[in-house]
């Protein structure tokens, strides 16, 4: 267990609580469509799979916050590509690779009563651990852009992102993954279907600083 400086408990995710995160989720994201995010199924998958990088957050024993991974393998050169590519969304599998080189983040989630608390950067903080922990070269994820909605007529994604992440425009959730350590090289186009953004997220990058690389 560890405890955050916002009061919350963390501990690694466990099978038991698959339905718990699973509600959180949707509570969450209340907008998405149930087929783009987990499910008690998957969770309970997950927490088999790959305990270890994902966190449960309580306060008491209410569960209030969860951020989950995955170990993948990704190429940075070639980083186009959609949630359903690294999560099967028939439940099949997690997408979990034992040995790949890079911590995906597949989800964060907090209460809404929840947020402005700083559970959102102690769960990055949590992940970055996990990094160091087991050498991995960082942190990749898909990350939504909400404020391209305002934007989309007057610029293309990938002009979005950018003027974001120089400081020119400001979007409440890229913004706040910048101010954590993370690069938005590009946009992601058809990542997950959210119509308000023409269905584009940022691909969000955090590099491990210890990360040593191993041969083979």
């Amino acid at each position: 267990m560890r405890t955050g400086e916002s009061g919350v408990d963390y501990f690694a995710i466990r099978p038991e609580w698959a339905a718990e995160m699973a509600a959180l989720e949707l509570t969450s994201f209340p907008t998405s469509r149930p087929e783009d995010l987990y499910d008690e199924a998957s969770l309970g998958l997950l927490a088999a799979d790959f305990p270890q990088g994902g966190f449960a957050g309580f306060d008491d024993d209410q569960l209030v916050a969860m951020g989950i991974g995955i170990r993948i393998d990704f190429d940075l050169a070639n980083p186009q590509h959609r949630v359903s590519d690294i999560i099967p969304h028939d439940n099949s599998t997690t997408g979990h690779v034992p040995d790949g080189d890079w911590y995906y983040g597949t989800s964060i989630a907090v209460r809404p009563d929840y947020r402005r608390r700083g559970i959102g950067a102690e769960l990055y903080d949590l992940r970055k651990k996990v990094c160091h922990d087991l050498n991995l070269a960082g942190i990749v994820a898909g990350g939504v852009i909400p404020g391209y909605a305002d934007h989309k007529s007057a610029m293309s994604a990938d002009d979005y992102v950018a003027e974001v992440s120089v400081g020119r425009l400001y979007d409440r959730t890229l913004s706040f993954q910048l101010e954590n350590g993370f690069v938005a090289p590009c946009a992601l186009a058809n990542y997950i279907e959210d119509p308000a953004v023409d269905n584009y997220a940022a691909l969000i990058v955090w590099h491990n600083p210890n990360h040593q690389p191993t041969n083979g």
